[in-house]
């Protein structure tokens, strides 16, 4: 691997001894694992630089697009008065009938 400071140590170059010791000692475990490490992190690198980015940005609660939850309480209350006109406007039902019937 080029691209790495150090090398992986080619164990086929050893003697039988010096290739025992070198397992045994622990560095070729913690050569291996950084040589891993290294590549994960190379990988990861190179995937992000090609990835298609993000187009749209997030926001906190409504996004800022519409008034917010003061907007739809002034609907609602402008419903509620316009319904109670409307009330106001209804002949008594009770009267209405007592009169056709008598």
């Amino acid at each position: 691997m080029s691209n790495t400071r150090t090398d992986k140590v080619d164990l086929r170059r050893l003697s039988d001894q010096d290739k025992h010791d070198f397992q045994k000692g622990g560095g070729h475990g913690e050569q291996v694992s950084a040589l891993k490490r290294a590549r994960s992190y190379q990988g990861n690198m190179a995937y992000n630089a090609k990835r298609q980015q993000k187009t749209t940005s997030q926001t906190p609660g409504t996004g800022g697009i519409s008034p917010g939850i003061g907007m739809q309480q002034e609907r609602y209350r402008e419903i509620g008065q316009e319904n109670e006109r409307a009330k106001g406007n209804r002949p008594d039902m009770d009267n209405a009938i007592y009169d056709i019937y008598s």
